[in-house]
């Protein structure tokens, strides 16, 4: 696991330069009949269940019934953001011998816990049959690399370390909406200029939403370095600096909506910004797909800037796609992957999502604005992998980092939430 981990944070520079990556399988991946060739149902399990992601899903599906007439998609979609309940539905699926052909996963380190439960196959052949490693950057590729070997399929690039902000609110307290905050302190200042215009400062949800909050203050607060180090073993949890992150990160709580923790998804602490009700609500670029959903513009009714103190570092995580050991139907699985790697199915997607292609060859000339530029940052940007989305951490250590940022959420203890942390690391490590 310390293998994975460390090449998934060494990375800290992601750059565009394409090279080839080998490797060899004999999973049964590689003797599948040809794509063209398959026949009857593809279930593809995800979390994309409604909103702006389910609209995403309708587009690569349209792709995909364009690509493959003679295969009929099933939607097995659980709702719940960032897969917080499909998860565990899967895990149970998976453990019963009952896998779907396809699903859903964070590239990354959460993919870990199911290779090592031989639940998925090989597809190190099937990104060379496919020429993906030709059209996608040769550091994404190293991200998706273990001891050799590839088992998931990228379909976008997202990124969780920007801050959303309704213009309308900054200017009324006085916030120039085209200066944000260069680091927290300033952040703070002008939340306490919000906060005295009777307005939630930052809006957040429950769970998860929290946890992403919790990832990008430690990143705001160590640096690249420092925050890679968390999860490499070279960041000492109980140091002094990642206490003084953890006490910004209880001072950034405290200019949140009272009902967070009642708020079960992302959208809802998103729809606080577009009602006015709010100012900021920190979140993945997913958010721009809703903003474009319902009808709002750039620059007029909302802005967006990474999270003070992270200027220069784009906070990566992408949602791939697997062929599990025992699909029903891994033909139709493969004609899956394929839609999904293709410049065709990644413009389409993403164009709808909010997030931006993995494939390089993708036409992003009519995307938005927010997603040129992160195309953009994406080139030139350091970047690190999100812990709340399965990029920096395996499952379980993901799973108990939460139930300590949940538990933080209601009693604040500082240092309970650090040697709870400090405890989860050396867990994990060993």
């Amino acid at each position: 696991m310390r293998r994975s981990l460390t090449l998934i944070a060494a990375a800290a520079t992601l750059g565009l330069t394409l090279t080839a990556c080998g490797g060899s399988s004999d999973s049964p991946a590689e003797s599948a009949a040809p794509a063209s060739e398959a026949t009857g149902s593809v279930g593809v399990f995800t979390w994309w269940a409604d909103g702006s992601e389910k609209a995403g899903l309708d587009a690569l599906v349209d792709v995909f019934g364009t690509d493959y007439p003679n295969l009929t998609f099933d939607n097995l979609a659980v709702a719940g953001g960032a897969g917080s309940q499909a998860k565990s539905v899967l895990a149970a699926q998976l453990k019963a011998g009952n896998p779907p052909d396809s699903f859903q996963a964070h590239a990354g380190a959460e993919l870990q816990d199911y290779i090592d439960a031989d639940q998925l196959e090989d597809l190190t052949d099937f990104y060379k049959a496919s020429d993906l490693t030709a059209q996608f950057p040769a550091d994404l590729v190293d991200r998706l690399t273990v001891d050799g070997k590839i088992y998931s399929v990228p379909s976008n690039i997202h990124r969780s370390n920007v801050v959303w902000a309704n213009v309308d609110v900054l200017k009324d307290a006085g916030v120039d909406p085209e200066k944000p905050a260069e680091d927290l302190d300033a952040w703070f200042a002008d939340m306490d200029k919000i906060k005295a215009k009777g307005k939630t400062p930052l809006a957040v949800a429950g769970s998860w939403t929290q946890v992403q909050l919790f990832e990008n203050v430690l990143l705001s607060s160590l640096g690249v370095d420092g925050y890679n180090g968390l999860w490499d073993g070279k960041t000492d949890w109980k140091g002094a600096d990642v206490t003084k992150a953890i006490e910004s990160y209880k001072k950034a709580l405290s200019y949140t909506n009272s009902d967070r923790d009642s708020l079960s998804d992302w959208a809802p602490a998103t729809q606080l910004v577009e009602d006015g009700a709010a100012a900021y609500n920190l979140m993945g670029d997913w958010a721009e797909a809703k903003f474009a959903q319902d009808g709002k513009k750039a620059g007029t009714d909302y802005s967006y800037f990474p999270m003070p103190g992270t200027a220069g570092v784009f906070n990566f995580l992408a949602d791939s796609f697997t062929l599990p050991v025992g699909a029903p139907n891994p033909d139709g699985a493969k004609a899956w992957l394929t839609t999904i790697g293709s410049a065709e199915g990644q413009a389409a997607f993403n164009k709808v999502k909010g997030s931006i292609p993995a494939n390089t060859t993708a036409k992003t000339d009519d995307f938005s604005e927010y997603q040129k530029s992160a195309i953009e940052d994406f080139s030139k940007d350091k970047i690190v992998s999100s812990l709340a989305h399965g990029a920096a951490v395996p499952v379980a250590w993901l799973n108990d980092l939460s139930t300590a940022v949940s538990k933080f959420g209601g009693d604040g203890d500082v240092a309970g939430l650090q040697d709870s942390a400090a405890a989860t690391a050396q867990k994990f490590a060993n």
